[in-house]
């Protein structure tokens, strides 16, 4: 900004100047975007870019760019050293060693780390003072000097020296590749979810308006020749010119004490995540705050070694590309996340789209390629090397990733190697065995198990004939075909399961066990709700069998009769929290059936009886939390009442559905247990009954 700007605004001209600049910030912008829905979607820890993608890809890529970003921004301290170095060596003496006073800088900066980050955020403060002051002085100076007839002239292009738009924008590029110095600092922000968003985009808008001014204005102060040859045109439109270079003194020493507070908890979390034995003691933190003083002597180490062994020029494409590659990672992991439909990816900031992540990807890649594509193949190489290592050892890090929502939907070979991933609850989706009958004579059931599964689940309509298999093979094969050719004739996206069994019970329990592939197994059965006593004695012990089997029951009552199965009903979609055991799954239904199109518009109410007003505050305080946590939308009621049914029957007798928990009934107890859930139900139209096998959380 300081020395090299007037070289861009000279070459490109101010229109070009601000279209390189525009470009830049449009890529950085939908990196930040990427950045900012990764960031709410997960609780974020230390480690900053690094673990946001490796919770979104996993461990292999995580680890590879935690290594690359790591190595960058250690080595990105000696290249703002350097940097720092070579506008002070023409203050100091003649003769004097920038080697040395390169050394003592870098000692001064890692003295200041080492402190502590409290300290150093303050420090920070004093210098962006610097810089501040550094830009009032030139617009002061420009404002004054500022030259209708040379902007004209500077309007347009002049480029000379063998230069183009696009070295010239090569050029400029690394001045937008700050964005992660925030993002870095995350397991010390307060609230990273709010603070890397607002403070990112912040950070993004103001720097893409500061160079967009500063183009015009240096466009209309000096001519063309001046601004290409004098690199230090700043200072002469600069009302106190030595203000600019203290402005340089300042950017460049903010940048290397922003790496050396960025790249140690890098390597912290990278060491805590133990996917590389030997980082393991580097994972160990100092005092109160857990301060990563061994990472951070690592990463001055380093710093050192690129003083002592290269110099800015050598070092500026290798960073400038380990930058780019993982802005193009972190815009993949969101792209992923998008395109899979995972469940657990509900981030809180709504302004990213698939297109505007894969948009930045596709930016990163082409502007690697335009800046230096044998740099650019190093650093993906480099990249590409460590991830094939990691792939080949047995990582023992237990995060969730996209990688599992990819296999889902994909072929044999592919569930093969599902079968090997570690299961994580946020990769939980709904894969509904439901007991559909004879010909869809329940379409009740049919019709519910798409609304669940459509976007993101699997359903399977299984049916059992009764009888022995020797009687009932023919029938069999002829109502799987039947069951084949209505699945068709909907467009369901699902899955015909026909069971011959000696009872009903036994061919449930069949389907469930034997149904799937590998991991991919019914984890939630949708049945049709008894209703009389005598078929609930057989029903309780099919749910305590279920029980057993560690899988969910989901029974639908339903007492209307629509005209249309496929239309759903107006009014809300009620949940009644009692609790963890089965309130997690109930929300996570309705938030799953409020996705599909035919419900869209309809609102979640997650609502409580309590049996008197004392404890109303809290437990709303706790509704609201729940959804939050979970990032799902809905309102809350708590609902006072010593008559939980009545409360329940009133409260939601205009529902569209009714999610109730439900505990199966223990021996002796079926004919209790039906006029129970008869007296709960009531007159309600649609209500389902939970019971949940547990396997997700709300939070993830």
């Amino acid at each position: 900004m300081f020395l090299r700007f007037g070289f861009v605004v000279g070459q490109a001209g101010i229109i070009g100047t601000m279209a390189i600049v525009l470009f830049s910030n449009a890529i950085t912008l939908l990196t930040t975007l990427s950045l900012s829905a990764i960031a709410t979607n997960t609780k974020v820890e230390g480690g900053g870019a690094y673990f946001l993608i490796s919770r979104s890809l996993g461990a292999e890529f995580g680890g590879a760019i935690g290594l690359v970003f790591f190595a960058a921004q250690a080595l990105s301290v000696a290249m703002y050293v350097i940097g720092f170095t070579e506008a002070l060596v023409g203050y100091l003496p003649d003769g004097t060693s920038p080697t040395l006073v390169a050394s003592l800088t870098n000692i001064a900066v890692f003295g200041c780390v080492a402190i502590g980050a409290a300290w150093t955020m303050k420090l920070q403060f004093l210098i962006l003072a610097a810089v501040l002051f550094a830009l009032f002085s030139f617009y002061a100076g420009a404002w004054t000097q500022f030259d209708a007839g040379i902007f004209l002239q500077n309007t347009g292009s002049g480029f000379s020296g063998g230069e183009s738009f696009w070295t010239v924008f090569a050029l400029f590029f690394p001045a937008v590749t700050g964005i992660m110095a925030g993002a870095n600092m995350s397991g010390d922000l307060r609230n990273p979810a709010r603070s890397i968003p607002l403070g990112t985009l912040a950070a993004v808008f103001v720097t893409g308006l500061i160079y967009i001014s500063e183009a015009i204005l240096i466009g209309g102060c000096r001519d063309r020749e001046t601004l290409i040859t004098n690199n230090l045109v700043l200072s002469d439109i600069a009302v106190m010119p030595a203000l600019i270079a203290a402005g340089v003194f300042a950017a460049t020493i903010s940048s290397a004490l922003g790496s050396m507070m960025g790249a140690p908890r890098i390597l912290q979390s990278l060491a805590r995540d133990r996917l590389f034995r030997w980082l393991q003691p580097l994972g160990i933190g100092s005092g109160a705050n857990s301060e990563p003083r061994r990472a951070i002597f690592v990463t001055f180490l380093i710093s050192q070694a690129g003083i002592l062994l290269a110099d800015l020029n050598t070092i500026a494409p290798l960073i400038t590309m380990a930058f780019l590659v993982t802005y193009g990672l972190l815009n993949l992991a969101t792209f992923y996340e998008s395109i899979t439909k995972n469940p657990s990816y509900r981030p809180r900031f709504k302004f990213c789209h698939w297109t505007t992540s894969l948009a930045g990807a596709i930016g990163c890649g082409i502007v690697m390629l335009l800046i230096d594509w044998q740099w650019a193949f190093v650093a993906i190489s480099l990249f590409a090397a460590l991830h094939w290592y990691l792939s080949k050892i047995d990582l023992s890090a237990d995060f969730g990733n996209v990688t599992s929502g990819l296999l889902f939907e994909r072929t044999r070979k592919n569930l093969l190697k599902l079968e090997g991933e570690l299961y994580h609850p946020k990769n939980w989706r709904p894969f509904v065995l439901a007991l559909s009958g004879t010909g869809f004579s329940r379409p009740h059931l049919v019709v519910f198990g798409h609304w669940l599964t459509s976007r993101t689940g699997i359903l399977t309509l299984g049916q059992v004939i009764q009888g022995e298999l020797d009687d009932r093979h023919r029938r069999r094969i002829s109502q799987e075909r039947m069951l084949h050719a209505m699945i068709g004739e909907h467009g369901l996206n699902a899955f015909p399961a026909v069971v011959v069994a000696s009872d009903y019970v036994t061919g449930v329990e069949a389907l469930v066990q034997c149904q799937g592939l590998g991991r991919l197994r019914p984890n939630a059965v949708l049945l049709g709700c008894p209703l009389s006593v005598d078929r609930m004695k057989i029903f309780g012990g099919l749910l305590r069998n279920l029980r057993g089997l560690s899988r969910s029951a989901v029974v639908l009552r339903r007492t209307d009769e629509p005209a249309d199965d496929w239309k759903p009903p107006s009014g809300t979609v009620d949940v009644w929290w009692r609790g963890r055991a089965n309130g997690e799954l109930m929300v996570l239904l309705a938030h799953l059936l409020l996705q599909n199109e035919d419900w869209r518009g309809r609102e979640l109410r997650l609502l409580r009886v309590v049996d008197n007003e004392a404890g109303i505050d809290e437990v709303r305080n706790h509704l609201n939390g729940l959804l939050k946590a979970a990032r799902i939308p809905g309102v809350t009621k708590v609902v006072v009442s010593k008559d939980p049914e009545l409360a329940i029957q009133t409260t939601s007798r205009n529902a569209a559905m009714v999610f109730l928990g439900m505990q199966p009934p223990n021996i002796g107890d079926e004919e209790a247990f039906f006029y129970r859930t008869e007296k709960l139900a009531g007159g309600l139209s649609r209500v389902v009954f939970v019971q949940s096998a547990g396997g997700m959380r709300l939070e993830s």
